[in-house]
């Protein structure tokens, strides 16, 4: 486990497969949140989650902490490259599946060459799924799972206008191929080539599958479309067994105390573990139907959103100037106060500077910090306002909304 230096005090990262995490982890990591740092717990947009305000004399007791919560890498410098975004909603097969792909690159050596922000995406085509993130290598089922599309350097396919998957290949073969093509991507880049679309765009698409064993392209297919709403409030789980109920922490933000009191609640509500989503928000499977309004209040009581209509469930925010020495501004801050201003349906980003670390996906509106406070309004990539205070960017959302 890495431990890098913030604003705040070290920042380490816990890379939880699929996002999952039992309620045991969830105890150890809030204890260990608690007596390594200051307590602060960032969900990330790859549902991870981020420890902050590690003191440097606690790296270690906070790295044996993880591992014997069972958090750890199966072998030593597989760490980075756990990378593989799955559904909050995926079912056993599907995870354990996805668990052998990323058992068979730890267990790799050469594929620890990889950078750490190289990612995969596993899917089961659930009714959930973070579709418009990027990622260097996808798979999207086909045929009920026993088949899976493939793509690279992008998002897999879900609007008419999206290119096609580039092929596909059986169920028994989706470990092979994956490792196949992580030793292609390692063969043809170079030193200063970490992703996929960096290799892409020199050599091309056809010269890379040229090496790989698959079926021909799906020309037609294209990924069931996905509802993001579906992340909050109570919801029957696809296998009709029980229920599930999602929350968001303000801002992808939780205290090592609500990180135990959900550890409780999976606990005696639900199955027994969480799952952190790419929205920056909590799941709880495995609810009966009868609990379900139970967890709810339980949940709104801790200060978490359960309805995607709230403000909160419509704004994210980088870590802003309190933790980060880039970001002009404290954008989480500024997003509590932008909240009860936000028009209904708007959703915003606002990042401290321009490199949009809270967001791995385009946004309606993202605000820009510009100094303490200020904020430049950039739509469909665009900068449309300039300079604008909270209260200024409210109002020039209010006008847009109305004009919409």
């Amino acid at each position: 486990m890495r431990i890098v230096s913030a604003r705040d005090g070290g920042l380490a990262r816990l890379r939880l497969i699929g996002g999952e995490l039992s309620a045991h982890a969830a105890h150890a990591v809030a204890r260990a949140a608690v007596r390594c740092g200051s307590g602060v717990i960032d969900v990330t947009n790859r549902a991870n989650l981020q420890l902050r305000g590690i003191r440097d004399d606690a790296h270690a007791d906070l790295i044996d902490s993880a591992l014997n919560a069972g958090l750890g890498p199966q072998a030593e410098g597989g760490d980075d490259i756990r990378n593989v975004m799955l559904s909050p909603l995926a079912n056993h097969a599907t995870r354990t599946l996805a668990a052998g792909i990323i058992a068979a690159m730890q267990n790799d050596a050469a594929l620890h060459a990889l950078s750490p922000k190289f990612s995969l995406q596993f899917d089961g085509g659930e009714s959930l799924a973070m579709l418009d993130h990027t990622h260097d290598v996808w798979l999207s089922a086909l045929d009920g799972g026993a088949r899976f599309a493939f793509g690279l350097a992008g998002s897999m396919p879900h609007r008419v206008e999206h290119a096609p998957a580039l092929g596909s290949v059986a169920r028994d073969d989706v470990v092979r191929f994956v490792i196949a093509v992580l030793h292609a991507f390692l063969a043809e880049a170079t030193q200063q080539e970490h992703r996929m679309r960096e290799v892409l765009a020199r050599i091309g698409v056809a010269r890379f599958l040229a090496a790989l064993s698959f079926d021909a392209a799906c020309t037609t297919w294209r990924r069931a479309p996905s509802d993001a709403s579906l992340r909050l409030g109570a919801h029957e789980m696809p296998e009709h067994d029980a229920w599930y109920v999602g929350a968001q922490p303000p801002l992808g933000r939780l205290d090592a105390a609500t990180l135990d009191a959900l550890a409780d609640l999976t606990s005696s509500h639900g199955q027994g573990r969480l799952i952190f989503t790419p929205w920056q928000s909590v799941v709880l499977p495995g609810v009966a139907m009868q609990d379900t309004q139970y967890v709810i209040s339980r949940l709104d009581a801790l200060g978490l959103v359960t309805d995607p209509r709230h403000p909160l469930a419509r704004l994210i925010a980088c870590t802003g100037s309190a933790g980060c020495a880039k970001s002009h501004a404290d954008t989480k801050a500024d997003a509590h106060r932008l909240a009860p201003l936000l028009p209904p349906d708007t959703h915003v980003h606002l990042s401290g500077c321009d490199r949009s670390c809270a967001a791995a996906h385009p946004f309606e509106v993202t605000l820009f910090a510009v100094g303490t406070g200020r904020y430049d309004v950039h739509q469909q990539a665009q900068c449309v306002a300039h300079d604008l205070s909270i209260e200024e960017a409210a109002a020039w959302l209010a006008r847009s909304h109305a004009d919409a």
